[in-house]
């Protein structure tokens, strides 16, 4: 469920026209739901019921200071990947007993930043990592919680660059030779194991791959129990899927996963940790934008949007599909034909959709790309000179935008010249 409803035959972010939106702000500009985030931030935490999980929000997929001050009044933790991603958590109020820090490639100076700000956990993903863990920690002389990433070789079933669960991928040590690095741990100067990882990849559509990993982990916690090892926590990651098209079957309910992850952990006596993002922000935001020209090709229609691949890269980086909507409501008897919705980069890719059934649509007509609220703005670049566009926030009749449209003359004022040009 999401708060962007036809009200009096316009589209609305909650109690915001997005006309207004689109008058004040301009087009393209992100609009994000503050009713839509903290909905589905307490869904997921009442699907464990008295478990009474840490969520610790995925900040790469939505970073804005906004929407993570948002979840942080509500009680969510952070699973960050960097030291920016670590600021800002701190910066919106995320206490730092409640963040853990994610990613292959941790720097000294993460290490450092992390160790100082005395974060929950790392999320350690190889024995090299460990080893420079050891020596950051010993020479801050603090001693570094750790958890270690396991990858269970289970294929996610899900798109092959949100893959991270299989054998191939680069993330985590292989679930075979956990028991060797937890022995590590014990005989390294200050690091200590106080939990175990896994996160198998993003946008699953089924519960089966989440069920065959999370065997494996209780199946590991037992064991390394057994050789001696505290394991106070259980971080099962994220990626539970959201529904994008609305002709495919829904992903499982949050209800539905929290049913089989109990049922899974309920002699474990383990803390659960998860780090959902995209279902907590992706259908709390929309991009909007404006329709530029309609353009009668050789056997097809093109709607040239001023929103091109820079502001919205899944599409042409994944084939994601998202539902595009006018935000003047069709009426019910509508014709409808099918046209490619395209923006203005340079290059083939700028797609957003083929053949894509819609109302007619004109110059300067306002449009609705859904589901934008996860790796959208994150992932957004100022390819073809195009500089990064705005983002709002609404929060009931409120609105506030929440970071201002980039200048070009600001852009390329990062340019800087050599002394002998």
């Amino acid at each position: 469920m999401d708060h962007f409803p036809y009200i009096n035959g316009q589209m609305m972010a909650e109690d915001v026209s997005l006309v207004k939106i689109a008058e004040t702000v301009g087009t393209p500009v992100y609009v994000y739901s503050t009713a839509t985030l903290q909905r589905h931030l307490r869904v997921f935490r009442e699907a464990f019921g008295a478990v009474n999980p840490l969520i610790c929000y995925a900040v790469k997929a939505n970073s804005n200071q906004a929407v993570l001050a948002t979840l942080a009044a509500d009680g969510a933790g952070a699973d960050v990947v960097s030291e920016g991603e670590l600021k800002r958590a701190l910066m919106a109020g995320i206490p730092a007993e409640k963040i853990v820090f994610s990613g292959v490639a941790k720097t000294v100076r993460e290490m450092e930043q992390a160790l100082k700000a005395g974060i929950k956990c790392f999320n350690v993903e190889s024995e090299p990592e460990l080893e420079r863990l050891s020596a950051v920690a010993v020479q801050m002389d603090k001693v570094a919680p750790v958890s270690i990433r396991i990858n269970p070789d289970v294929d996610a079933r899900t798109h092959a660059k949100i893959s991270t669960g299989k054998a191939e991928n680069k993330f985590g040590i292989p679930w075979q030779h956990a028991e060797e690095i937890y022995s590590r741990i014990k005989a390294l100067p200050n690091v200590e194991a106080v939990g175990i990882d896994a996160h198998i990849g993003s946008q699953l559509t089924d519960l089966e791959p989440f069920k065959l990993a999370f065997e494996r982990l209780a199946e590991l916690v037992m064991r390394l129990r057994g050789a001696g090892h505290t394991i106070h926590h259980l971080d099962l990651g994220g990626g539970l899927g959201i529904p994008y098209n609305p002709d495919e079957s829904a992903p499982p309910l949050p209800s539905e996963y929290g049913e089989m992850v109990i049922n899974m952990a309920k002699d474990l006596d383990c803390e659960l940790v998860f780090e959902p993002g995209r279902l907590i922000a992706g259908n709390a935001g929309i991009l909007l934008t404006k329709v530029e020209y309609v353009k009668e090709g050789e056997g097809r229609q093109f709607v040239i949007l001023d929103a091109g691949m820079n502001d919205l890269v899944r599409p042409a980086m994944y084939d994601a599909y998202h539902a595009i909507l006018p935000v003047r409501e069709p009426a019910a008897a509508s014709d409808k034909a099918p046209a490619d919705f395209v923006g203005p980069v340079c290059e083939t890719g700028d797609t957003f959709a083929k053949a894509r059934m819609t109302t007619s649509l004109c110059t300067d007509d306002l449009v609705v790309i859904k589901s934008a609220g996860a790796y959208g703005a994150v992932m957004s670049n100022s390819y073809n000179t195009r500089a990064l566009i705005a983002e709002v926030l609404v929060k009931g009749s409120e609105m506030a935008v929440v970071r201002e449209r980039e200048n070009v003359d600001a852009l390329i004022g990062k340019d800087k010249l050599p002394n002998w040009l």
